[in-house]
């Protein structure tokens, strides 16, 4: 899924649709920052990133940590975060 994939969701006025939006967009991302992070790792980026690895990595951790919170209020308030 994209990021457009998750407007409809967005703009829902069911709360477990918007949760589940924000879920998904925060897995989005991290997963561009993964990749990102790796071909930093390996050099192989199109481009010079003006941040360290390590304030990325600490931003990508941040990212899971926050990810792991989303999970655990999905489960007490029996939101399913399958697409």
């Amino acid at each position: 899924m994209e990021l457009k994939g998750t407007v409809k969701m967005m703009n829902s006025t069911d709360y477990k649709d918007r949760f589940k939006a924000e879920y998904l967009q925060l897995k989005i991302r991290m997963t561009g920052l993964s990749n990102m992070l790796k071909k930093y790792k390996e050099g192989t980026l199109t481009f010079k990133p003006s941040c360290s690895y390590d304030l990325l990595n600490a931003q990508f951790k941040a990212m899971d940590l926050y990810a792991s919170f989303l999970e655990d209020r999905a489960f007490v308030e029996n939101i399913d975060l399958d697409q």
